[in-house]
């Protein structure tokens, strides 16, 4: 037996205990269920679970052959740290899957849905928290990679149906759930019939979409953000991912030339004029909203406006403004007036959706919170 086979078994038997862990977590989250409701619903979710947990498994094991820094390396001897986190997030993902077999449970008793929101939020956040461990041990692997693209498009199925049971996104989102895996068949399809599949440039824009999208779906889950704003807001996160795919569709099959300098253009225009208009114009949205007031008791409508205008003022001067981006968009799902009402409330929700995604643009104070978005973490 080579060095590589005997490496490669030892890999199957760690994954094979990392397995075996997560069942016996599912095991105990499910009697934790138990005690809140019925043996059926708790077999429903175990069930669930644990598929889903057998297809996580199913994924890493067909995978073990690429943990190795590029191809030309050797087999590394163990998963490390960070694909074990990596294989954490699925554990995560599965454990929050389990809840989509029983809606009605979460709907009686809303402390699951509390649960099943900071299961998926926990996976969000170890997305950053994976790729910094690995680039901070000079661990990273194909495989981590692989498997990361992998769990996130699983999270965003997961838990895109998960917020349209209870009503926090519409129906039209799960295209966002199922874009990933269309354009993978698309390009096997393209393979097959023995069509040219060309390569996608790199983009820190297409990564950034990726994660937000997560981070809306964790942030929607929770249960006091209202239906009546994140529906709306999950447009705003839609268009934007939708669009890229499409553009990466006609780029990978061809049909679309890359042209650096139309798209140089374009990012300049944004940056240098949208953007900036848009920072312009929060003031007066923002004026209108705090007229209207928040529908809060008076104990929490000073604090809730003084924070909303810190956020729209963070954004105006480009002083970390996607940091005030997320904090306006935070309060209006909670406290706002119904964008019905206001249409104010819904140009500030989509204003402040773009700065979140592209950042303040030109005549930006300080623009930290950029990096930090844009960088890869321990590298």
């Amino acid at each position: 037996m080579t060095n590589e086979s005997q490496t490669y078994r030892t890999l199957q038997t760690e994954l094979r205990r990392a397995v075996l862990s997560g069942f016996v977590g599912l095991l105990l989250c499910a009697s934790l269920l138990f005690i809140t409701t019925t043996a059926e619903n708790t077999l429903l979710y175990l069930s669930a679970s644990v598929m889903l947990w057998l297809l996580v498994w199913h994924q890493s094991n067909n995978r073990l052959h690429l943990n190795r820094a590029n191809t030309s390396a050797a087999l590394q001897s163990d998963l490390g740290p960070a694909n074990c986190m990596t294989l954490g997030r699925g554990w995560l993902i599965a454990a929050t899957g389990g809840f989509l077999l029983i809606p009605d449970v979460l709907a009686t008793h809303p402390v699951l849905l509390w649960i099943a929101a900071a299961l998926y939020s926990v996976a969000a956040i170890f997305d950053r928290v994976d790729g910094y461990l690995a680039r901070r041990s000079q661990r990273t692997s194909l495989l981590g990679a692989e498997l990361d693209t992998v769990f996130d498009a699983l999270g965003l199925l997961i838990a895109p149906v998960l917020a349209l049971q209870h009503g926090k996104i519409h129906a039209s989102y799960l295209l966002v759930s199922v874009a990933y895996y269309l354009f993978v068949v698309g390009i096997k399809v393209r393979e097959r019939n023995h069509k040219p599949v060309y390569a996608l440039p790199p983009s820190v824009l297409r990564r950034t979409l990726a994660g937000f999208q997560m981070g809306y779906v964790a942030v929607v889950l929770w249960p006091p953000f209202r239906a009546e704003i994140t529906v709306l807001a999950g447009f705003g996160f839609m268009v934007p991912l939708l669009i890229g795919f499409t553009v990466d569709w006609l780029l990978v099959s061809g049909r679309l030339q890359r042209r650096p300098q139309r798209y140089a253009m374009l990012q300049q225009v944004t940056h240098n004029a949208l953007l900036p208009v848009l920072r312009l114009m929060l003031p007066l949205s923002a004026w209108l909203i705090v007229s209207d007031g928040f529908p809060v008791t008076p104990a929490l409508f000073m604090p809730i406006t003084g924070l909303f205008i810190i956020g729209v003022s963070l954004m105006l001067l480009g002083l970390a403004g996607r940091a005030g981006a997320v904090a306006v968009l935070m309060l209006l799902a909670w406290a706002g007036p119904a964008p019905d009402d206001s249409i104010a409330v819904v140009f500030c929700l989509f204003a402040s959706i773009t700065i979140l995604l592209l950042g303040c643009g030109r005549f930006s104070a300080w623009q930290a919170d950029d990096d930090w978005v844009n960088r890869q973490d321990g590298a």
